[in-house]
């Protein structure tokens, strides 16, 4: 199967390099009186930056990834890094993983013990799951690409060969952001094959325009309002990073190469206005993971280009996902889906919200997830 073992290990003189880079960051000028409108401040970088230089133990992040299986094979002329956890449970069900961006698989490092292996962690044995979960192509381990066009289609194409040659004929998907198209590309491609598909996000369903308020009425109706609000929101103020990305990624690459400054600054604001601004539910520790990750493989550019390989503008209609379909909406996304508008090209089965969390729910709100991911299987 051409599956090789992998470890993470990073030189110890690219650990070196990264704090003397840090050690004499070029710091940018900041109006008098401008907190987070404009990007992340200056002073929230600094102090990130120099936690990262002085206080983050990029070695016990190492112990930690290295804790769980993980292996490389070549798919589709690509190499795929993946953890391969399975449970010690007779005919636990194959379940799928998908990260997004700028996610890794640190977000679901807390989620896999419990997913794999419940009877440990004082749940039910017969909802356990043997947990995949790999590195798009482009991104994190998997290391860079050498040619365009990996958007969520032939993501999905390199996740059913990844689960054949792991010996899994059927399986259950789950993702957010860019993980949760693929997942459901995995859906509409592999209808046979995919038990049900678990998401977080669904932009298909999310207000755009008054017209999607037609629909609903009572609860739903508010919901799509808010909905229709949060996605206006961000189409004025937060959506410049996803046109450069799609469309000069090559340029912005160089300073998040060369900057690991920059690096940090381009995914902290992402990881904070991508959630609740109010009350941080993410860990330092976890975002400086991912953060790290993103530096030490050289894949910000790799990476941005999934972005580039979207097929058809951000929210454009897409085929029909046949399989069972479960959301979980958390309602500091970036988009809140509202369920008309998901039905309406999905089968929605199961369909959860949460008081609280954002767009990385593994990392918030994990006992709530693994909560969803149990529920929405355990019911098909």
């Amino acid at each position: 199967m051409n599956l090789t073992p992998f470890r993470v290990h990073v030189p110890q003189a690219d650990l070196d390099d990264l704090h003397a880079r840090l050690a004499h960051t070029r710091w940018p000028d900041q109006p008098e009186g401008v907190e987070w409108e404009l990007g992340i401040p200056v002073d929230a970088v600094q102090e990130l930056a120099e936690y990262w230089r002085l206080g983050f133990d990029w070695r016990a992040a190492e112990e930690r990834i290295n804790a769980f299986p993980q292996f490389t094979t070549t798919i589709d002329g690509a190499n795929v890094h993946f953890l391969h956890v399975r449970s010690p449970e007779e005919g636990a069900t194959p379940l799928l993983l998908t990260h997004g961006w700028p996610g890794s698989i640190v977000e679901f490092l807390d989620v896999i013990g419990p997913l794999t292996d419940p009877r440990a962690y004082g749940g039910d044995p017969a909802e356990a799951f043997h947990v995949v979960a790999p590195s798009i192509p482009g991104f994190a381990f998997s290391g860079p690409t050498k040619d365009r066009g990996w958007g969520p289609a032939r993501g999905a194409r390199a996740w059913a060969s990844l689960m054949t040659r792991l010996g899994y004929e059927r399986f259950g998907t789950h993702g957010g952001d860019w993980g949760a198209l693929i997942s459901r590309e995995l859906g509409v491609q592999f209808p046979s094959r995919v038990l049900g598909v678990h998401v977080t996000m669904l932009p298909t369903a999310v207000a755009r325009e008054e017209g999607d308020l037609d629909g609903p009425a009572g609860a739903e109706l508010a919901t799509a309002e808010r909905s229709l609000q949060k996605s206006r929101a961000f189409q004025y103020a937060g959506t410049g990073y996803a046109m450069i990305q799609s469309t000069k990624p090559q340029t912005l690459a160089y300073g998040l190469t060369d900057s690991p400054a920059g690096q940090l600054a381009w995914i902290a604001e992402k990881f904070r206005s991508f959630s609740n601004t109010d009350h941080d539910l993410i860990d330092r520790d976890d975002l400086l993971t991912d953060v790290s990750i993103y530096w030490f493989t050289g894949t910000a550019n790799s990476s941005a280009r999934i972005y580039a390989a979207l097929e058809g503008p951000w929210g454009a209609p897409l085929p029909d996902c046949t399989v069972p379909v479960g959301v979980a909406v958390f309602p500091d996304d970036i988009g809140l889906p509202v369920r008309p508008l998901a039905e309406s090209a999905n089968n929605v089965v199961h369909w959860s919200e949460f008081p609280r969390g954002g767009h990385f729910p593994a990392l918030e709100e994990p006992d709530a997830l693994i909560g969803d991911i149990r529920k929405f299987f355990g019911s098909l």
